[in-house]
């Protein structure tokens, strides 16, 4: 199965998602990483230019560690994502080329306003893309068959598949680190091993879990 993950700034996609990652990467499927922003805004220390070139190449570093090794950058400013006729036929275009059998992205109640315009324009383009309109988007209209959303800094109120990822939280967290820039002043490997575990007690489905809201799905029990 090809998978397609929205994340609105490198090390999202590892927060939200990165134990179901690791599980799909392990039995075969293979990954894509699209980040609308580079984080060029996520710390005080140094030139934007310079820590966008920094966490891209965490990034980099981070994803191999999940065995995911096709990146893209769109390169938005970081905390001035917009939605936008740019965007959306950038990602209409990924959709129909990349043929997804599955789209991962942010929930719509994420407090961060990045993370919020990055589900609006995921869930539009996910629409636009299944339709026999945009030509200039490609001709090829691809409808995704299943669509999970994830939790980052939010935890999501209404949570419609739970993926215990306990046997992966190690290597989670180790691809998390990779993320060096951004854990010097937050812990953000803290934050994300409590809410997982809280959703693993929460839910009983394991120790460590993530949680999803699924928005679209036509192949029941793929996942």
């Amino acid at each position: 199965m090809n998978v397609l993950v929205f994340a609105p700034h490198p090390d999202d996609e590892v927060l939200g998602c990165g134990g179901m990652l690791a599980r799909l990467t392990r039995d075969g499927s293979t990954a894509t990483v699209i980040y609308l922003t580079s984080g060029d805004a996520g710390s005080l220390e140094g030139a934007p230019g310079a820590l966008a070139e920094i966490r891209e190449g965490e990034a980099r570093q981070g994803a191999a560690v999940l065995g995911i090794s096709d990146l893209i950058f769109l390169r938005n400013p970081d905390g001035y994502l917009e939605y936008s006729r740019d965007n959306l036929v950038n990602l209409v275009r990924l959709i129909r080329g990349k043929r997804p059998g599955l789209v991962l992205a942010p929930h719509a109640g994420e407090i961060h306003p990045d993370h919020r315009v990055t589900n609006e324009l995921v869930m539009e383009a996910i629409r636009r893309a299944g339709g026999a309109w945009f030509p200039e988007c490609g001709n090829t209209p691809w409808p995704v068959p299943q669509v999970l959303c994830y939790e980052i800094f939010t935890p999501l109120t209404q949570v419609s598949y739970v993926e215990d990822i306990t046997d992966r939280m190690d290597l989670k967290l180790s691809s998390l680190r990779e993320h060096a820039s951004q854990l010097g002043s937050i812990a953000y490997d803290e934050a994300i091993a409590g809410l997982n575990r809280f959703r693993g007690v929460t839910t009983g489905r394991g120790r460590f879990c993530e949680c999803f809201q699924v928005m679209v799905t036509t192949q029941v029990g793929r996942l």
